[in-house]
């Protein structure tokens, strides 16, 4: 029997709402088993940010414009329910303590803690649930808002803290969404810094540090590099079942660094503590000598039970060049994923295959049953290979080799009407076939030099070029690239964030996460498969059919992943959990549950 067939649909309880089965931790439970209450408060952690390092130039990171500083959002907003690291779709009361699903699903009913204070030491009230959520999805916020919300009917404030979501279908996932959904006072941005002062337009909220109820606020309010968080003495959830354990460290700071080599010689230098590696050839290579020899340094590859991220070269569809998928398909065969693990990996990688490796959501071989359920009634809107074998991303491992992989492309090339003649690979109309690589990591020329030779043996030419984060940010919301690199981040309860990544609506809109401009209706359909799902084998099964199509499109070119994380740390200056969850970020959990020496 495989571990979720016991699994009854959507349950929920006062504390606690689960999308899929059975709710772990009981009323009255006192702390989460990864955590440990007794951790002593105290101390600091300096990191460096997993995300592309830059300045920043906002504290609001819910626009679409700028760079928020990292961790703003974990430290100092939080939601009605928050999840945990050992139940992916389960949540248990933060600012709410009791929630209510109808008997048709249509409606979820949150009662807010009387004890939620925000940091100007206001009452988190129903009211400023409202005003978030019209915030968060007006014309002034980042437009993925609007795709996460779509679902939401109406939000009703029926007491002083007591508040209801209307929802337009009954998808079990909607409270978790919602639930999860940030929340702010209303006296954010206003004048005076008052609830009922006059209000700016949430775009024009730039300086001004959000007012929320979370564990820390900001200590260095000034625009910059790096950022300081000092936890709040008197946070009002410290002692909350969800929380106790958790936050222990005084200070969390983030430091910037803008290039690879003044940031791992700032980690040896002791200018901060804690380190996610995501380059092969550091890890092999740098992190030796006398601090880590000495064991002030140590280097450990922690396990998780993860699924894979995707990582990928990514076609900009809106370029006619790319809306054949052949031509797709042939480019992707000039990748020779061995040949980089074993030169430039260490042997480090696995190569991805399809959308979501490593997980339950990976589609294998020919369809099965579950899956064909969902796929035939769409058969006049695929492909016929969608119901074959899951292609594989190519491989040179012998007898297989990248001429061979080339001749192949080049095959396709023809079939798509791009031939090679006047020294490059030229359409009908005469013109060569020329692409741009958009990229904001230097690191990454290595990497791309390998491909972007195997592709001049077909006549295409790509060149590359190095941005800035921030001009890189503003081109792919724009839409302005032909090729970039894109990483998401495996998950273990998809959802309704796949709508802003593949959904036709995402595609037309400026900023959104749909990079591809993917808009396809046998794509949109099985969206909302998933977003619909009741159980969790529903859900895989509508996950792996969407695997299957998205593969079969060649939308992207299938990279590589690490089935571990690579982390630098001060042990000295640490104490870890005795457990380590099975499904976490690393900085995240360290930051969350790590305590000072």
């Amino acid at each position: 029997m495989v571990w979720w067939a016991c699994f009854t649909p959507a349950s929920w309880a006062a504390h606690a709402y689960a999308q899929f089965g059975d709710i772990k931790y009981p009323a009255g439970f006192t702390h989460f088993e990864y955590v440990n209450p007794a951790a002593p408060k105290g101390g600091e952690i300096r990191m460096v940010p997993p995300t592309r390092p830059t300045n920043f130039d906002k504290f609001n990171p819910f626009t679409l414009r700028g760079t928020a500083p990292y961790g703003l959002g974990i430290l100092l907003i939080e939601s009605l329910l928050t999840g945990n690291l050992e139940e992916p779709t389960t949540a248990y009361g933060l600012l709410a303590d009791d929630v209510t699903v109808a008997a048709d699903r249509l409606s979820a009913t949150f009662h807010l803690n009387d004890k939620a204070r925000f940091h100007n030491g206001a009452p988190v009230l129903a009211a400023d649930v409202l005003h978030s959520y019209s915030q968060l999805t007006s014309k002034f916020a980042a437009p993925q808002y609007r795709t996460i919300y779509a679902e939401v009917k109406a939000v009703t404030v029926l007491s002083e803290r007591v508040v209801r979501f209307d929802f337009l279908t009954p998808n079990p996932e909607l409270p978790l969404v919602v639930g999860g959904m940030p929340v702010f006072s209303r006296a954010w941005g206003r004048e005076g810094g008052k609830a009922d002062g006059q209000v700016k337009s949430f775009d024009k909220i730039v300086s001004e540090i959000p007012v929320g109820s979370g564990p820390y606020k900001v200590a260095s309010p000034a625009m910059g590099r790096d950022i300081t968080y000092a936890r709040d003495p008197d946070y009002w959830a410290a002692a909350l079942p969800s929380r106790r354990g958790q936050f222990n460290f005084d200070r969390i700071s983030f430091k910037i660094y803008l290039d690879e080599t003044s940031r791992f010689e700032g980690l040896k230098a002791g200018e901060y503590d804690f380190l996610r590696e995501f380059i092969s050839r550091n890890w092999a290579r740098q992190y030796t000598g006398k601090q880590f020899s000495s064991g002030e340094l140590l280097k450990r590859a922690f396990e998780n039970r993860n699924p894979g991220d995707f990582q990928g070269y990514v076609f900009n569809l809106r370029r006619a060049k790319f809306q054949d998928a052949r031509v797709r398909q042939a480019i992707g065969l000039a990748l020779d994923f061995e040949w980089m693990n074993r030169q430039l990996f260490y042997g480090l990688y696995k190569r991805v295959n399809g959308y979501f490796p490593n997980s339950e959501f990976h589609a294998e071989g020919l369809p099965k049953p579950d899956e064909m359920a969902l796929l035939e009634p769409l058969r006049g809107k695929l492909k016929s290979a969608v119901f074959g074998p899951v292609p594989l991303s190519p491989s040179t491992t012998p007898p297989g080799s990248l001429r061979a992989n080339l001749r192949q492309a080049q095959a396709l090339l023809r079939e798509a009407g791009w031939t090679y003649r006047d020294g490059a690979l030229r359409n009908a109309q005469g013109e060569a076939f020329t692409m741009e690589f958009l990229n904001d990591q230097p690191s990454l020329v290595r990497i791309v030099g390998p491909f972007q030779k195997a592709l001049e043996k077909l006549g295409i030419t790509m060149t590359y070029r190095i941005v800035d984060f921030s001009l890189s940010k503003q081109k792919l919301d724009a839409f302005d690239f032909d090729v970039t690199t894109l990483r998401l981040p495996g998950s273990t309860a998809p959802g309704g964030e796949l709508l802003e990544l593949f959904g036709s609506r995402a595609a037309a809109t400026p900023g959104s996460s749909n990079v591809w401009g993917l808009a396809d209706p046998a794509v949109d359909a099985l969206l909302q498969k998933i977003v619909t799902a009741r159980t969790r084998p529903e859900l895989s099964a509508a996950m792996r059919a969407l695997d299957r199509v998205l593969t079969n499109g060649y939308y992207s070119v299938p990279q590589y992943y690490g089935d571990e994380f690579f982390i630098g740390y001060r042990p000295s200056r640490f104490v870890l959990p005795a457990t380590i969850p099975p499904y976490y970020q690393p900085d995240t959990w360290a930051m969350s549950t790590w305590w000072s020496k």
